[in-house]
């Protein structure tokens, strides 16, 4: 059953009495025997927006004559009846029944021949003179004036901090047609979706929709078709559908950002700062911008132990625990792209997420000039290689190198790089002083650093 393109002659002019009760309102200025009548079958508690002239509606309905004979139902085409109202799109007295209904409402209109296909019908399945009763449901309805409308529903006492076009943001969504359908859902997947806003990745009105919410805030908008999906929709959305999404956003960061650092508490004695090679021990609880507990080294009972620079943490760990005295508190949040990225970590930490950690550093042993392992704390001997080839063949080998060396550290007269396996360094200075990697240094081939500034051994 078609209804577009029909253009009736100017019609007189109509009152049409809407009455609420369901029974018949008779059209001023004719009979009797030509009303158009509308029954309210079911009208909806909440019904913000009613259809004006010039709206567009999605319906659903049922023809038929007066005795009950059908001649169309969208319903058999599993497809909604979508037009403009108002502006003779339609037969005049679907034109006017229409008006006034809310989104889910439904209502019963009987139509008149001449409010409908008069003396001639429409040469197909209704005749001349034939009334017309339609079982309509309402959908969705929207203006092309339309934009998205926003409500907000949880907004946090804390906002430091509002989205903005370029920011890459976390949420969780439910999205459903005006009638309520669900089409989507963020939370059947468990897996927030992760977008930047304002820069076309997502629709229109999801773009703007985005712009200005805060961390934990929940948000209904309502997005009209032509800053969605248009027309044509997609997937199981259908064309001109009206979208709600109600979204949560979960966190969200700009690709410029560098960390934050808040101190909450420094120890009097505050003048040895942490720097690259020292080895530090500190407590931690890691969680989510929605304090969702990642990790606790306090749960665990054991502090986190690296050396500082040394590529043992996430670059943004790195650089949140320099400058800190022992006894200090801090917290530290850390964008993603210098914490766990776009992959996170498998079952522990989502992709792009934003990590705030509450430090506490325990303790601090001062590490070693930048590019040494080992380093004297007095004058070296003239006569080094000599006390090392205790046998006097002129060779030293990897275990008199080892003892030597630990004997140096055990006495204080030496140091070896804090946090790092001792056995593993003292191997790695004398595979440097190997230089034709034979398994023995000579004389010839031992050097110290300041020798060679290439090698990192002495």
């Amino acid at each position: 059953m078609a209804f577009r393109g029909w253009r009736p002659p100017p019609p007189p002019l109509l009152l049409l009495l809407l009455w609420v009760t369901g029974q018949a309102a008779p059209v001023a200025g004719l009979g009797s025997d030509a009303e158009l009548q509308i029954e309210r079958r079911f009208v909806p508690d909440e019904c913000p927006r009613t259809v004006r002239s010039g709206d567009f509606v999605r319906y659903h309905y049922v023809g038929t004559f007066p005795d009950g004979q059908k001649f169309d139902s969208s319903h058999n085409r599993m497809k909604t009846y979508d037009t403009y109202v108002g502006i003779g799109w339609l037969i005049p007295g679907m034109d006017k029944g229409l008006l006034g209904m809310c989104v889910g409402e439904k209502r019963i209109i009987t139509i008149p021949p001449f409010l409908a296909y008069g003396e001639d019908g429409d040469g197909k399945d209704i005749p001349g003179q034939a009334s017309l009763v339609f079982d309509v449901a309402l959908l969705d309805l929207h203006n092309p004036k339309d934009s998205i409308s926003i409500e907000n529903k949880v907004v946090p006492e804390n906002c430091e901090r509002i989205s903005q076009s370029g920011d890459f943001l976390r949420y969780h969504y439910n999205g459903t047609l005006l009638d309520g359908t669900l089409f989507d859902s963020s939370y059947s997947r468990n897996r927030t979706f992760d977008t930047y806003i304002g820069q076309g990745y997502v629709i229109p009105g999801m773009d703007e929709g985005l712009l200005g919410v805060c961390i934990g805030e929940k948000r209904r908008i309502v997005v009209p078709p032509h800053l969605g999906y248009g027309e044509e929709g997609r997937g199981n959305i259908p064309g001109s559908a009206v979208l709600v999404f109600d979204i949560h956003v979960i966190d969200f960061h700009n690709p410029s950002d560098s960390i934050s650092i808040t101190s909450h508490y420094k120890p009097p004695d505050c003048s040895v700062l942490s720097k690259k090679g020292d080895y530090l021990k500190y407590h931690y609880n890691a969680s989510l911008l929605d304090g969702t507990l990642l990790d606790s080294t306090w749960n665990l009972g054991k502090t986190y132990n690296i050396v500082l620079g040394s590529g043992q943490v996430v670059l943004g760990m790195d650089m949140g625990l320099r400058e800190m005295c022992v006894g200090e508190k801090r917290t530290v949040i850390i964008p993603p792209h210098l914490g766990y990225g776009e992959a996170g970590v498998d079952g522990e930490v989502p992709g792009s997420a934003v990590l705030v950690f509450d430090i506490e550093l325990l303790e601090l042993v001062a590490g070693l000039p930048e590019g040494y392992m080992f380093i004297w704390n007095g004058e070296v001997s003239p006569n080094l290689f000599e006390e090392i080839d205790k046998d006097g063949n002129g060779e030293v080998l990897l275990e008199e190198f080892s003892e030597y060396i630990h004997a140096q550290v055990a006495s204080g007269k030496g140091k070896l790089a804090p946090g790092f396996d001792a056995e593993l360094i003292v191997k790695n200075m004398f595979t440097n002083q190997d230089r034709n990697g034979d398994g023995k240094v000579t004389a010839e081939e031992f050097k110290l650093k300041d020798q060679e500034a290439k090698h990192d051994e002495l």
